[in-house]
C-alpha cells in the first residue's frame, strides 16, 4: 500500500532514546536561515498578487491590485541586506548553520549563493519556489522537486541533502521525496524534539523535526522587540539544557533574512549566539550533521514509528 501520512499522538513516549550527541553534548542546536526572497509568489512569476508572507506588509491590511512594490522591497531587503548581516554574525563566531534554500531565490542572487558555498553551510531544499506544496498536483510537485535539486547543484555546487516545504507538505510530498532519492531526511514535521524514522513504501526515511515556536516568525504574531524574542529563545534553551543532563534533545532556531536581518532584531540573535556559546556541552551544528549522526548512531531497524 502506498505511503500515506497518519497522525501519531504517542511518538517515543516516556522511553525516549539517548541521542548520544558527539562529545556527550546535552543539547544539539541547529540554526536555520530561510533563503526565500525572490522565489515567493509574484506577478513577475505568473501569480496574480505579490506575496506579503512574514514581512511588515503582512499587517498593513491593504489589498493592492497589481504589483505591490512595497511588499516586493520588503522581501528584497532580506537578500540585499539581511542575508549579509546574518552571514557576518555567524562568520565572526565561526558557527555553522543550515540554509533552507528556495532554488529560484538562490538563482537570483549568485553572489549570495557563492558565499553560502564558501562558508560550508548545508542546504536543505525549501523547494523550487516558496509556494504551498499542498496545492500542487502530484505531477507538478514531482517536477518542482527535480527543478529544486538541479538548480541548487548549479548554484551551490552540491545537491541539497534535506527537504522542507513552505509551512507544510502535501500528502504526496514525503513519498515523492523518497521516490526521488538522494535526500538524507526531511523536516516537514513540528511534533517532536528528536529525529525519528518512518517507513515510506518499504524504505526507512529519517525525519528531523523543525519548530515554528523557536522561530523569528514570532515577530509577526505578537513579539515586538529583540528582548522579547531573546527571552523566548533563552528560556527554551535553558529548559532543554537542564533536561539534557539526563535526556539530551535538539533545538531548531528558524531565521528569516527579511525579519531578523533588521538591526533592531539582529541584536537579539547576536545575544543568543553569545549566550549559547558560554555553555559547555552544547553542539551547535548543521542539520545534515544531526541527520548523519542519527543514521550512524540510531540506524533504521526495519520499522518506523509509523508502523507500531
Amino acid at each position: 500500500m502506498p505511503y500515506k501520512p497518519r497522525r501519531d499522538f504517542v511518538g517515543y513516549g516516556a522511553d525516549m532514546p539517548d541521542p548520544k550527541w558527539p562529545g556527550g553534548a546535552r543539547l544539539a542546536v541547529n540554526f536555520v536561515m530561510n533563503y526565500e526572497e525572490g522565489s515567493e509568489p509574484s506577478i513577475q512569476d505568473g501569480e496574480d498578487h505579490s506575496d506579503t508572507g512574514l514581512s511588515e506588509a503582512h499587517g498593513m491590511g491593504q489589498t493592492i491590485k497589481g504589483r505591490d512594490l512595497a511588499a516586493e522591497s520588503l522581501f528584497e531587503y532580506g537578500s540585499r541586506v539581511g542575508f549579509w548581516r546574518l552571514m557576518r554574525l555567524f562568520g565572526e563566531r565561526d558557527l555553522p548553520m543550515t540554509v533552507y534554500g528556495c532554488a529560484l531565490a538562490l538563482e537570483r542572487n549568485p553572489e549570495a549563493s557563492a558565499a553560502i558555498a564558501r562558508a560550508g553551510h548545508d542546504i536543505c531544499s525549501h523547494g523550487w519556489r516558496w509556494i504551498k506544496h499542498y496545492e500542487l498536483s502530484e505531477a507538478d510537485e514531482r517536477d518542482h522537486i527535480r527543478k529544486a535539486i538541479a538548480s541548487t547543484e548549479r548554484m551551490i555546487g552540491r545537491r541539497p541533502e534535506g527537504w522542507y516545504c513552505r509551512y507544510g507538505p502535501g500528502e504526496n510530498t514525503r513519498r515523492l521525496v523518497v521516490e526521488e532519492g538522494g535526500f538524507l531526511y526531511d523536516s516537514d514535521y513540528y511534533g517532536d524534539e528528536l529525529p525519528f524514522w518512518v517507513t515510506v513504501d518499504g524504505k526507512g526515511h529519517l525525519v528531523v523535526p523543525y519548530s515554528l515556536t523557536t522561530n523569528d516568525g514570532k515577530y509577526m504574531v505578537g513579539i515586538g522587540n529583540s528582548e522579547q524574542w531573546f527571552t523566548l529563545l533563552k528560556d527554551s534553551f535553558d529548559m532543554l539544557y537542564r533536561e539534557g543532563k539526563t535526556q539530551p534533545r535538539m533545538m531548531s532556531v528558524g531565521l528569516h533574512m527579511r525579519l531578523i536581518g533588521h538591526p533592531g532584531r539582529a541584536v537579539g540573535l547576536e545575544r543568543l549566539l553569545d549566550y549559547m556559546q558560554k555553555h559547555k556541552g552544547v553542539w551547535i551544528t548543521r542539520r545534515v550533521d544531526i541527520a548523519r549522526h542519527w543514521i550512524a548512531t540510531h540506524p533504521y531497524a526495519g520499522k518506523g514509528l509509523n508502523e507500531r
